[in-house]
């Protein structure tokens, strides 16, 4: 019975973390704290997507001719088979990361097929990893950005997964994001070997709101939540922003991206880092 309440406790103060004037931060509208898979409804989120990747193998290799009706709800991968070219995507080998535009030393280039894997970790747990690398002769880093079919070109919606960086190096980053005309919400963005940031870039152009999440890019649940007029980051159940300055209210894809570090030094050649998604789950807002 004290185990029971003493963990009863640690959930409570990791939803109901205080703010700095002592009030409680909001939790998100699935109390997503935990380590598990949410499975269910909640609040005006419907659940669209939940995977947990256990019991699931797809090597290196199989993410590969990726570019049948790309950046469409038709997108797949005609390396993947069964529920894995029915429920994902990715950028197509050859497309260009985003340092490409940003002058940077070391940019990168989308290859899925030699960077996305899914199976079982050390300890049975089922993952997807994302290992992006640098040739060693120097070449650009090697990219990947995976796309759930389920929420391609959707309005509004509520946005989970639980992640880790594994391994750590600098020149690598994420920046999972929601775009298109001339609107863009990211969660999370950030170096893997920095901070875990969230960002808003207003419809109107309007000035980008920054939201810091937590210090390091250890085991989170992060989670984003796009109803009209207001979007909302957490990071394990904690409300870490919040903005309603011209949001997005028209359909946009949720894009699991990964790729070169726009700041800091470029990845070193040989070099290689990985993250782990040990779950993903995704909500339509308001379909019931």
């Amino acid at each position: 019975m004290l185990f029971l309440c003493a963990g009863l406790v640690l959930v409570a103060a990791l939803v109901w973390l205080p703010r700095a004037d002592g009030a409680p931060a909001p939790a998100d509208a699935c109390r997503s704290t935990g380590v598990a898979l949410p499975r269910g409804d909640c609040g005006p989120f419907w659940q669209v997507l939940a995977e947990d990747f256990n019991g699931d193998r797809v090597p290196l290799g199989a993410f590969d001719d990726c570019d049948h009706h790309a950046d469409t709800s038709a997108a797949y991968c005609g390396g993947l088979t069964g529920e894995y070219r029915d429920n994902w995507w990715a950028y197509p080998s050859g497309w260009l990361d985003t340092a490409n535009s940003r002058d940077r030393d070391v940019a990168g280039v989308h290859h899925p097929e030699d960077t996305v894997s899914v199976g079982p970790a050390p300890g049975g747990d089922g993952r997807m990893s994302i290992r992006m690398w640098r040739p060693a002769d120097g070449g650009p880093v090697h990219a990947a950005a995976v796309v759930p079919r389920a929420v391609m070109q959707m309005k509004y919606g509520k946005y989970s997964a639980r992640i880790k960086v594994t391994k750590p190096a600098p020149g690598y980053k994420s920046a999972w994001l929601h775009y298109g005309g001339g609107c863009e919400m990211d969660h999370p963005e950030g170096e893997w070997t920095g901070a875990l940031t969230a960002f808003h870039h207003p419809c109107d152009g309007g000035e980008q709101g920054y939201f810091p999440g937590s210090d390091s890019w250890r085991w989170h649940t992060v989670s984003t939540e796009w109803t009209p007029g207001n979007v909302r980051f957490f990071v394990d159940g904690r409300q870490t922003g919040h903005d309603t300055r011209s949001v997005p209210d028209h359909p946009l894809s949720w894009v699991l991206q990964n790729e070169s570090a726009l700041e800091g030094p470029g990845a070193a050649p040989g070099s290689s880092a990985q993250l782990d998604i040990t779950w993903v789950a995704a909500y339509a807002y308001g379909w019931k």
